[in-house]
Protein backbone atom coordinates (compact mmCIF):
# COMPACT_ATOMS: atom_id res chain seq x y z
CA UNK A 1 0.00 0.00 0.00
CA UNK A 2 1.13 3.46 -1.21
CA UNK A 3 1.28 6.01 2.00
CA UNK A 4 2.00 9.25 1.94
CA UNK A 5 5.47 8.82 3.62
CA UNK A 6 5.95 5.85 0.53
CA UNK A 7 5.38 8.18 -1.93
CA UNK A 8 7.38 10.73 -0.65
CA UNK A 9 10.51 8.95 -0.16
CA UNK A 10 10.02 7.92 -3.43
CA UNK A 11 9.62 11.73 -4.52
CA UNK A 12 12.95 12.78 -2.70
CA UNK A 13 15.18 10.10 -4.54
CA UNK A 14 16.23 12.06 -6.92
CA UNK A 15 16.78 14.81 -5.00
CA UNK A 16 19.12 13.18 -2.37
CA UNK A 17 21.29 11.88 -5.90
CA UNK A 18 21.49 15.56 -6.57
CA UNK A 19 22.58 16.72 -2.95
CA UNK A 20 24.96 14.08 -2.94
CA UNK A 21 26.52 15.57 -5.71
CA UNK A 22 26.04 18.70 -4.79
CA UNK A 23 29.50 17.97 -2.72
CA UNK A 24 31.85 17.80 -5.55
CA UNK A 25 33.77 20.78 -6.74
CA UNK A 26 33.67 22.66 -9.45
CA UNK A 27 37.33 22.12 -11.38
CA UNK A 28 38.95 24.68 -13.48
CA UNK A 29 42.14 23.81 -15.75
CA UNK A 30 44.43 26.73 -16.38
CA UNK A 31 45.51 27.16 -19.99
CA UNK A 32 48.74 28.43 -18.03
CA UNK A 33 49.04 24.90 -17.04
CA UNK A 34 48.58 23.50 -20.55
CA UNK A 35 51.75 22.76 -23.08
CA UNK A 36 50.43 22.37 -27.05
CA UNK A 37 51.06 18.98 -28.64
CA UNK A 38 51.83 18.47 -32.11
CA UNK A 39 49.48 16.11 -34.29
CA UNK A 40 51.10 12.95 -34.91
CA UNK A 41 52.42 12.59 -38.11
CA UNK A 42 50.51 9.14 -38.56
CA UNK A 43 47.13 11.20 -37.81
CA UNK A 44 48.07 14.21 -39.69
CA UNK A 45 48.95 15.96 -42.44
CA UNK A 46 50.96 19.52 -42.51
CA UNK A 47 51.51 21.27 -39.03
CA UNK A 48 49.03 20.70 -36.77
CA UNK A 49 48.85 21.85 -32.73
CA UNK A 50 46.58 20.67 -30.27
CA UNK A 51 45.79 23.20 -26.68
CA UNK A 52 43.16 23.33 -24.36
CA UNK A 53 42.66 19.74 -24.10
CA UNK A 54 39.62 18.74 -21.86
CA UNK A 55 38.44 15.00 -20.55
CA UNK A 56 35.23 14.60 -18.03
CA UNK A 57 35.22 12.76 -14.98
CA UNK A 58 33.27 9.42 -15.13
CA UNK A 59 30.82 8.41 -16.05
CA UNK A 60 30.81 11.51 -18.05
CA UNK A 61 32.32 10.53 -21.20
CA UNK A 62 32.79 13.76 -23.07
CA UNK A 63 36.47 15.50 -23.93
CA UNK A 64 38.25 16.98 -26.83
CA UNK A 65 40.71 20.54 -27.12
CA UNK A 66 41.30 23.14 -29.49
CA UNK A 67 42.86 22.15 -32.80
CA UNK A 68 44.89 24.46 -35.21
CA UNK A 69 45.56 23.54 -38.37
CA UNK A 70 47.97 25.98 -40.54
CA UNK A 71 47.11 26.64 -44.15
CA UNK A 72 47.02 22.91 -46.29
CA UNK A 73 46.92 21.27 -42.83
CA UNK A 74 44.55 18.39 -42.02
CA UNK A 75 43.19 15.30 -40.45
CA UNK A 76 43.68 12.09 -41.81
CA UNK A 77 40.17 10.02 -42.66
CA UNK A 78 39.00 8.97 -39.26
CA UNK A 79 35.41 7.87 -37.66
CA UNK A 80 34.42 9.10 -33.91
CA UNK A 81 31.97 6.11 -32.21
CA UNK A 82 29.66 8.73 -31.02
CA UNK A 83 29.92 11.32 -33.70
CA UNK A 84 31.92 14.47 -32.92
CA UNK A 85 30.80 18.63 -32.85
CA UNK A 86 33.22 21.13 -34.16
CA UNK A 87 33.19 24.88 -33.44
CA UNK A 88 35.21 26.84 -35.69
CA UNK A 89 36.92 29.87 -33.38
CA UNK A 90 39.06 31.47 -35.83
CA UNK A 91 40.60 31.06 -39.66
CA UNK A 92 38.86 29.73 -42.57
CA UNK A 93 38.57 25.67 -43.12
CA UNK A 94 37.61 22.68 -44.99
CA UNK A 95 35.54 19.43 -43.83
CA UNK A 96 33.95 16.62 -45.91
CA UNK A 97 32.72 13.15 -45.33
CA UNK A 98 33.10 10.29 -47.43
CA UNK A 99 31.75 10.70 -50.74
CA UNK A 100 30.57 14.40 -49.82
CA UNK A 101 31.60 17.07 -51.21
CA UNK A 102 33.93 19.77 -49.72
CA UNK A 103 32.84 22.17 -47.69
CA UNK A 104 34.25 25.27 -46.57
CA UNK A 105 33.77 26.39 -42.66
CA UNK A 106 34.71 29.48 -40.84
CA UNK A 107 34.69 31.10 -37.47
CA UNK A 108 31.36 30.41 -35.66
CA UNK A 109 30.20 27.69 -37.64
CA UNK A 110 29.23 24.58 -36.04
CA UNK A 111 29.69 21.21 -37.67
CA UNK A 112 28.55 17.84 -36.90
CA UNK A 113 29.66 14.80 -37.80
CA UNK A 114 27.73 11.47 -36.66
CA UNK A 115 28.87 8.33 -35.29
CA UNK A 116 30.72 5.88 -37.36
CA UNK A 117 30.66 8.63 -40.55
CA UNK A 118 34.12 8.61 -42.25
CA UNK A 119 35.42 12.24 -42.66
CA UNK A 120 38.27 14.92 -42.40
CA UNK A 121 38.69 18.45 -41.71
CA UNK A 122 41.81 20.65 -41.41
CA UNK A 123 42.68 24.27 -42.76
CA UNK A 124 41.73 25.45 -46.02
CA UNK A 125 44.82 25.78 -48.97
CA UNK A 126 44.95 29.73 -48.40
CA UNK A 127 44.11 29.75 -44.29
CA UNK A 128 44.84 28.22 -41.31
CA UNK A 129 41.81 27.68 -39.35
CA UNK A 130 41.11 26.47 -35.44
CA UNK A 131 38.44 24.56 -34.30
CA UNK A 132 37.51 23.39 -30.66
CA UNK A 133 36.57 19.74 -30.89
CA UNK A 134 34.31 17.59 -29.23
CA UNK A 135 33.39 13.95 -28.71
CA UNK A 136 32.17 11.12 -26.35
CA UNK A 137 34.63 8.25 -25.75
CA UNK A 138 32.68 4.41 -26.27
CA UNK A 139 34.48 1.54 -24.32
CA UNK A 140 37.35 3.87 -23.95
CA UNK A 141 37.79 4.75 -27.40
CA UNK A 142 37.25 8.46 -29.53
CA UNK A 143 38.00 7.90 -32.82
CA UNK A 144 39.36 5.44 -35.40
CA UNK A 145 42.24 6.57 -37.53
CA UNK A 146 42.53 5.61 -41.34
CA UNK A 147 44.46 6.43 -44.60
CA UNK A 148 45.85 9.91 -45.22
CA UNK A 149 43.77 12.46 -47.45
CA UNK A 150 45.65 12.31 -50.75
CA UNK A 151 46.43 16.12 -51.99
CA UNK A 152 43.69 15.13 -55.05
CA UNK A 153 41.11 14.54 -51.96
CA UNK A 154 42.05 17.82 -50.68
CA UNK A 155 41.53 19.44 -53.84
CA UNK A 156 45.22 20.87 -54.53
Amino acid sequence: MLTPALIFAAMALPFGAALAQSNQEVAVQRASAQKPTDGPAQNFTGKVSVTGRFQGTAPARVGGGAVSFEAGARTAWHTHPLGQTLIVTHGVGRVQHWGGEIQEIGPGDTVWIPPGVKHWHGGSPASGMTHIAISESLDGKTVDWMEHVSDQQYGR
